[in-house]
């Protein structure tokens, strides 16, 4: 089976869709993960997409080709989950000619409980592991329980930046919604409120 989810920055995809990689044993592919792992690297793709300023995205053609390259890869011939692509109409036609999508999951969360998730966000300035002051506390207010550091809130985690990203969602993403349902592929609309746990039951209840 061949999936893509779809839902906006603090919808639980990435969460979601590692968990439905293996229940249905299928690669979880995010390209943000790809774009993460090769800056960490050093790599040509890591320099270029380091190259791109003020929160821009990452040009259609390299995002492209480097989604081309994974679906090629041996791992994927039985099916795989999409994260964080299609992001455009572009992209969603350039992976129509590339493969066929079977389904599509749309995690579907309030903007409200998306801000709260987000600004609720905190990191470990100096061995950078995530909290959350109102779903995942630190036991002592504002110091990190692995090391003791201070956690900080990241300053793309502020009202600000996360309307941008909002904005850049709801825009050129969501459109996507019509473009599958106008293809004819299954639409799987999910509430993504609850627990992690809650959120994969509803998604496999309508996959099987």
């Amino acid at each position: 089976m061949n999936l893509l989810i779809l839902g906006p920055q603090a919808s639980g995809k990435g969460t979601q869709a590692k968990r439905i990689a293996k229940e249905l044993g299928i690669p979880h592919i995010s390209t943000g993960d790809i774009f993460r792992d090769n800056i960490e690297r050093g790599t040509d793709l890591g320099k270029k997409v380091l190259m791109i300023q003020g929160g821009e995205l990452v040009p259609d053609e390299l995002t492209n080709s480097i989604v081309k390259n994974r679906l090629k890869q041996e791992d994927c011939a039985n099916g795989y989950i999409l994260d964080g692509y299609p992001r455009n109409l572009v992209q969603a036609e350039y992976l129509n000619s590339i493969s066929q999508i079977d389904a599509v999951i749309d995690l579907e969360v309030p903007t409200k409980v998306i801000m709260e998730r987000i600004t609720s966000r905190r990191a470990c300035g100096d061995c950078k592991a995530d909290y959350n002051i109102i779903y995942m506390k630190p036991k002592q207010e504002g110091i990190c329980d692995k090391c003791e550091g201070e956690l900080i809130q990241r300053k793309d985690d502020t009202p600000g930046p996360i309307k941008k990203r909002l904005d850049i969602y709801y825009s050129q993403t969501q459109p996507l919604i019509s473009f599958y349902k106008e293809q004819g592929v299954s639409l799987k609309e999910i509430d993504g409120v609850g627990t992690p746990g809650e959120i994969l039951d509803r998604i496999m209840n309508v996959l099987r």
